[in-house]
């Protein structure tokens, strides 16, 4: 089967691109022949147009000489939705499956609260779609409302498990966050939240591996008097965001809305105590008390207990950290979501 997969550059921080990055030298490209056409990059405005374009241009020169059996679109809300129109739009016209994977977390702005006019809009763009993919069963009930439940797949987000020891250069006393700093992922309480945890932790010390709204955070933090003991890295990948993951005991992520955060899944693989709240895809993974604590977002005093909890009792922390790794293992690896994936793909095909 020839596969064109529409995707972000593989730098661009997010979700999205994790994902995608995954499939890159998978058994995905042993079992399909897959097509990666990149529409969206970092940078400016002007950046991101030139990418679009390019993208689009690429998809037509590909339409016309190796026309895919089917086009697997990864998608959020906002500008990704009008982004991906043309490739759903285009392939629609030549009765080319189209999969639509859906990422996005903010479907209350994107549809429920939106007028009229942009509602029958989505509906008609999102008819046209073969099947869709969202990360959890909360998911599928927001996108039903738009098209029928019997269209759309859940397939989970993945988690690719580090080789064990994993923790051998742990800090007990060392919290992380990893994500977008921005209110949405709770950044704003995290001062808080740390200000709770110095008061039975004194010696915690709070990792913020993101990029954003760093300024803004920075100063939040300092307004506490809490700067010296939090260190801001910037956007991490790689090798540097696996030293984190292994030397980090405690992984706070106090969001107020997500799809399946694949940040929670990494915290989850490599055995942390996961301190978390109840949104989106999130109680799919984490068991409150078993395996991390599960709070409602907001609840700012129940996270530093959690959080403070974990740090003084070494032993809580690592047994919950190893029933989070054992959690990934059942049920999140990646061989898992892509049979899942292939699936999705038999069937979108047979719908043809």
């Amino acid at each position: 089967m020839h596969v064109c997969m529409i995707v972000p550059n593989e730098a661009v921080q997010g979700g999205i691109a994790s994902v995608v990055n995954g499939y890159r030298g998978s058994e995905l490209e042993k079992r399909c022949r897959i097509t990666y056409i990149e529409s969206y990059q970092n940078g400016s405005k002007w950046d991101k147009l030139k990418k679009a374009l390019k993208g689009y241009a690429a998809f037509c020169r590909l339409l016309r000489k190796d026309c895919p059996d089917l086009v697997h679109i990864h998608s959020s809300f906002g500008p990704s939705f009008y982004r991906k129109m043309p490739f759903i739009l285009w392939s629609a016209s030549r009765s080319i499956p189209v999969v639509n994977h859906i990422h996005g977390a903010e479907f209350d702005s994107f549809y429920e609260k939106a007028s009229a006019s942009k509602k029958r809009r989505v509906r008609s763009v999102y008819r046209k779609c073969t099947r869709f993919i969202v990360l959890s069963e909360e998911w599928k009930e927001k996108i039903a409302q738009i098209v029928p439940a019997d269209r759309i797949d859940v397939v989970e987000n993945y988690c690719v498990l580090p080789e064990k020891p994993y923790h051998v250069e742990r800090r007990q006393n060392q919290i992380l966050f990893l994500g977008a700093l921005e209110e949405r992922k709770g950044c704003y309480d995290i001062p808080v939240i740390f200000e709770g945890v110095k008061r039975k932790c004194p010696d915690a010390q709070l990792v913020m591996a993101g990029d954003g709204q760093m300024k803004q955070i920075r100063e939040a933090f300092g307004e506490k008097n809490l700067l010296s003991d939090v260190t801001f890295t910037g956007w991490v990948r790689g090798r540097e965001k696996e030293k984190l993951l292994q030397q980090s005991a405690v992984f706070l992520f106090p969001s107020y809305n997500e799809g399946m955060p694949m940040a929670v899944l990494e915290a989850m693989g490599y055995g942390l105590g996961v301190v978390t709240t109840t949104v989106g895809g999130i109680p799919q993974l984490i068991a409150h008390r078993r395996n991390g604590f599960l709070e409602a977002p907001g609840d700012l005093a129940a996270m530093a207990e959690d959080v403070s909890g974990l740090i003084q009792d070494e032993g809580l922390c690592r047994n919950m950290g190893e029933a989070a790794r054992e959690t990934v293992e059942q049920k999140y690896s990646l061989q898992m979501h892509l049979q899942k994936l292939e699936e999705t793909y038999r069937k979108a095909c047979l719908t043809k």
